[in-house]
């Protein structure tokens, strides 16, 4: 990481001519799925970038690792504390973006920027005023939500991208609801998240997996030949992993050995936890809590079926842009089952990588886990195209093509 005051130092040789700052108040190495999403982006092109983000925990050994240069604008909470820092957080990412992102401009002489997320767009649209240089904003979902309540900060927001050279959005579902949120000429590029595999850390230990399999199934005392459905994310209503839950009971009674692990943390676990008792399943649902990105292998590893049932709701506060969750579960080769709605479709293509439901059908939810847990080779067929369908990419230089 080079500090505010390291601005004078020599720029690294091998990135002697970058011309494309790249700006994200999330960043690695903290685990965020815009930051990612964002460092696979740099990892395409890094002679040309250099990154500028907040710090955050272990970010100094990460960033000179980089074949980029990265400042990072301090988050302050040595001073103000966590409960100020946090409250703070918006204006030290507005106001840090903007002075820095001018100090590197006088020493890069950068031509474009790519933000990296809607948050904390008013210093981009200030920029974009004060600098020759040209912009792309990256939306992933809830952040075009981001503000939309207050007339005066929607007005800024859609000045902010009537005024970009192009818009990126994460998935034809974003886009599509942007498009349903405000009217604009604006050109407006999809590409999905790419698949890292050394993120899982399994970049060149792919073969160990079966091992990874075998110690998290004895961890929780699952057999080797029972069924093993994962899902992974945050517990929250929207994710209705209660679905999944009320039909081990269906799963057992037709002879399927079955268990169900969840990795995440969240509002609803005890719910989910009173529901998997009530059903006296409580001894096959698995809550794994936080799992680390290097630890997600393992259990991605362990299982048979990956399963998600989403509900979007425009009109909610949440929005899943994309899944990532998907992907990951697809690259591991394991079939997925999810809804038939939002951007999961755009990951998951039914009877080809997985089987998309109506999650508020529970009839075609059954019969969907019926299926591949009764099914084997339906599985290994499913997980194949799924490995191939996530390592396919869009490269981020197509924005530059007509510039």
């Amino acid at each position: 990481m080079e500090h505010i005051s390291q601005l004078a130092t020599n720029v690294r040789e091998n990135s002697a001519y970058p011309d494309i700052l790249v700006i994200s108040g999330l960043f690695l190495p903290k685990e965020a799925v815009i930051g990612e999403y964002l460092y696979n982006r740099c990892l395409q092109d890094p002679e040309r970038i250099i990154v500028l983000a907040a710090s955050c925990a272990g970010d100094e050994k990460f960033d000179r690792d980089q074949q980029f240069p990265i400042y990072r604008w301090p988050n302050f909470q040595d001073w103000l504390g966590d409960f100020l820092a946090n409250l703070c957080k918006p204006l030290i990412n507005l106001v840090s973006s903007f002075v820095l992102a001018i100090k590197l401009y006088f020493r890069y002489h950068y031509r474009y920027i790519e933000w990296g997320h809607g948050y904390d767009f008013p210093s981009l649209l200030l920029l974009s005023y004060l600098l020759p240089i040209q912009f792309f904003i990256y939306l992933h979902g809830n952040d075009i939500r981001n503000g939309l309540g207050n007339p005066v900060w929607r007005s800024l927001f859609k000045l902010t991208l009537k005024r970009a050279t192009g818009i990126v959005c994460n998935s034809s579902f974003t886009r599509d609801y942007l498009r349903s949120t405000f009217r604009l000429q604006t050109p407006t590029h999809v590409i999905h998240p790419a698949m890292r595999p050394e993120k899982f850390g399994i970049a060149t230990n792919y073969n160990n997996l079966e091992d990874l399999r075998m110690q998290v199934r004895q961890t929780y005392n699952i057999p080797e030949t029972a069924v093993v459905i994962l899902s992974v994310g945050r517990l929250v209503k929207q994710k209705s992993f209660e679905r999944v839950i009320e039909n081990l009971p269906l799963l057992l009674t037709i002879g399927v050995d079955v268990h169900y692990i969840l990795c995440g943390e969240g509002p609803c676990q005890s719910e989910l936890q009173t529901l998997a008792q009530r059903l006296r399943v409580d001894q096959r649902v698995h809550f794994a809590g936080y799992v680390t990105e290097g630890e997600l292998a393992s259990y991605y590893a362990a299982c048979d079926i990956f399963a998600m049932l989403t509900v979007n709701d425009a009109k909610a506060r949440f929005i899943e842009g994309f899944g990532l969750a998907y992907l990951e579960a697809s690259y591991f080769g394991k079939p997925v089952i999810a809804s038939r709605a939002g951007s999961v479709i755009e990951v998951i293509h039914h009877e080809e990588n997985g089987i998309l439901v109506n999650p508020k059908s529970g009839y075609e939810v059954f019969q969907a886990f019926k299926r591949l847990c009764q099914d084997q080779q339906l599985r290994e067929q499913l997980g194949h195209k799924g490995k191939e369908l996530a390592r396919r990419k869009t490269l981020h230089r197509m924005l530059y093509q007509e510039n």
